[in-house]
């Protein structure tokens, strides 16, 4: 397994990212892998590293790459005032508009390396990287054949203009969504209001819940749940296979 440190020039600034590929020559389905609300650390490098060992060539970018920051323990986040609030901070800083205009650079930088086979890519999200993913979706149709997101936040809210359901009638690829049971955050109303959208643009799109809290998918996330975390990565295999085959 190759592991490829770039940095991505983007209007303001450089983000580094890490490319994830198999071994061997062959160029692999380009796939944009955005974290959660934590940012990019050791779990989703090795997230990356188990997805690429598929047969995809994986790019994991640092979304906080404007504002210098210390990691986070996400073991205690949650509880922490203060860290919870820094984190919050923090993810306030990436704006709808400076996240779209990063997944121009993204997928053009993955677009653009030898290692990836097509044009036609894919973008997977987690928590505040759900809503990423989608947008990113919507904005670039001509691009992105696939997308998937797992416990996306804030996906379809009333009176936001920058919510990403108001995007996805845009959407040319395929869409799979996975929420968590009683998540506040992409609640009953989130999820019909998406369904509704989705319905009207004519998108493929498949919205499912999982008997699991939110941040089923992340290993180092208190509430992360094996059996779902399972699920969602042969789910996630398999959607990606199917739609960004050669």
């Amino acid at each position: 397994m190759a592991r490829t440190e770039l940095d991505i020039p983007t209007n303001d600034g450089v983000c580094r990212a890490t490319l994830h590929t198999p071994d061997g020559d062959q160029p692999r389905p380009g796939v944009l892998y955005y974290p959660d609300a934590g940012g990019v650390r050791e779990t989703f490098a090795t997230m990356a590293v188990r997805l690429a060992d598929q047969g995809f060539a994986v790019l994991l970018p640092d979304i906080y790459y404007r504002t210098p920051y210390a990691p986070f323990d996400t073991s205690t986040l949650f509880t922490d005032p203060e860290e919870f609030a820094r984190l919050g901070a923090l993810a306030q800083t990436v704006t709808p508009e400076r996240a779209d205009d990063d997944a121009r650079a993204y997928l053009a930088a993955l677009a653009g390396r030898p290692e990836v086979a097509h044009s036609r890519l894919g973008t997977v999200g987690y928590c505040l990287g759900g809503g990423m993913a989608l947008r990113a979706a919507g904005n670039h149709p001509e691009t992105l054949a696939v997308t998937a997101t797992f416990h996306g936040g804030n996906l379809a809210v009333v009176d936001n203009p920058d919510s990403p359901h108001l995007v996805v009638e845009h959407i040319r690829g395929a869409v799979y969504v996975a929420g968590a049971t009683d998540d506040a955050v992409f609640d009953a109303d989130q999820q019909r209001r998406l369904r509704e959208a989705f319905d009207a643009a004519g998108v493929r799109a498949e919205i499912e819940t999982y008997p699991a809290a939110h941040g089923f998918a992340v290993p180092d996330n208190p509430t992360h749940d094996p059996a779902a975390d399972q699920r969602h990565f042969d789910t996630l295999t398999t959607f990606l296979t199917t739609h960004l085959a050669p």
